[in-house]
């Protein structure tokens, strides 16, 4: 007979279903009217035992909610049992907690996504005499090393502003969003994770996914149009950056990596994880194709007829596209990276090299290898990260 106080909640319909998180932590979980009901009672400081006989006097159905309360308690939704506080890790830390909602709420506005399309169209009817999107475009200067540090900057910037802008929807939504660095196969990337965009409305969550594709393509007609009304290498610098804004789209299609597309995807075809669920079904038709007599349970059986042809559609994109990826970093990235490191390492150790060589081999040592070790570390980081999240919800 158990009272609990539950953490700041929310929840949205989603089918026959509610979805129902903690927006401080991104947690969320699918849940029927009646836990949805439960949810409610139990907020209102009814007991266990008295929620059960509420619910079971409303739909004729005996619900066990001591078992649905311990649920809740794994998944941190609970603050207090019995008067007692749940101990709980502290919620993630947001990045930029400065930007409150009320500031941004003016990124929802459906007038924003209007501007981008008229922009995007004014480029391309004005189409400006020497902008092109080609990549003679980025060979703007003769001195090579200010095209690469130009397109080293204006990458950076760019990549910041792609992912600022999903912070700042989700963080208009009420999501707290928080940035950080990511692997994806053997691409290190930017990332920001908005767990609990679930929560909002379809029309900002597809905001908020979107919002890196349409800061891009602002940007890049933006600069288009701006060369048209300059010349000289002012004209040059702008259309290089209207090709550097557009090179991470073609990125975006690669869905089999959840990028921002993957997440639309998903959306679009009401499934609640097409990666793990698609990773899942993969593993089972791999073990049958390898092992005939394999009987394992079809894990897309449980999931709902809409989903499960998704999930089995997408396990075929998952798969081509990850040993796609992988078999371009066997064949051409890793070979070239240990030809360039190894030239250098040579070249460091030998004597007769002169100080020009020493220092173009210990910056590619220093650049090259540090974009590997980087690699590692995050890539390590997110393993053990995984580990104690499965470990705290056993």
């Amino acid at each position: 007979m158990s009272r609990i106080r539950l953490h700041e909640l929310a929840a949205r319909p989603d089918g026959a279903e509610w979805i129902v998180g903690r927006p401080a932590t991104g947690t969320f979980v699918a849940v029927p009217e009646a836990g949805k009901r439960a949810l409610e009672l139990l907020g209102e400081g009814l007991s266990t035992g008295e929620a059960a006989r509420r619910l079971e006097h409303e739909t004729g159905h005996d619900l066990d909610v001591a078992d649905f309360v311990d649920a809740l308690v794994e998944l941190g939704f609970v603050a207090e049992v019995d008067g007692r506080a749940v101990p709980l890790p502290e919620p993630p830390r947001p990045t930029l907690p400065g930007i409150r909602p009320a500031r941004v709420r003016w990124t929802l506005s459906p007038l924003l996504p209007l501007l981008v399309v008229l922009l995007v169209t004014a480029a391309l009817v004005v189409r400006p005499e020497g902008v092109s999107v080609s990549y003679r475009a980025l060979l703007w200067s003769e001195h090579g090393s200010l095209v690469l540090a130009f397109g080293a900057a204006s990458g950076w910037a760019l990549l910041l502003l792609h992912e600022l802008a999903h912070l700042v929807t989700a963080r208009a939504t009420g999501v707290p969003a928080r940035m950080r660095l990511g692997t994806r196969l053997q691409f290190l990337v930017m990332q920001t994770d908005i767990s609990g965009i679930e929560l909002a409305p379809r029309r900002h969550r597809m905001t908020a996914y979107l919002a890196g594709i349409g800061v891009n393509l602002a940007v890049s007609a933006g600069a288009a149009l701006a060369a048209g009304a300059v010349d000289g290498t002012a004209r040059r610098v702008l259309a290089a950056l209207t090709v550097l804004a557009l090179l991470p789209l073609p990125f975006q299609l690669m869905v089999f990596m959840r990028t921002d597309l993957y997440f639309v995807l998903q959306d679009l075809t009401r499934c609640r994880d097409l990666y793990g669920d698609g990773r899942a079904y993969a593993r089972y038709a791999a073990r049958r194709l390898l092992r005939p007599g394999h009987r394992a349970p079809d894990p897309s059986r449980a999931l709902p007829a809409h989903e499960r042809r998704a999930v089995r559609i997408y396990s075929v994109l998952l798969v081509a596209g990850t040993a796609l990826c992988l078999a371009f970093l066997v064949t051409v990235t890793l070979p070239a990276d240990l030809a360039l490191l190894t030239r250098a390492a040579g070249r460091l150790c030998a004597g007769d090299r002169g100080a020009a060589q020493r220092l173009d081999a210990a910056a590619v040592l220093v650049a090259l290898g540090g974009v590997h070790v980087l690699w590692a570390r995050t890539w390590w980081r997110g393993r053990r990260g995984r580990r104690a999240r499965a470990r705290r919800t056993r």
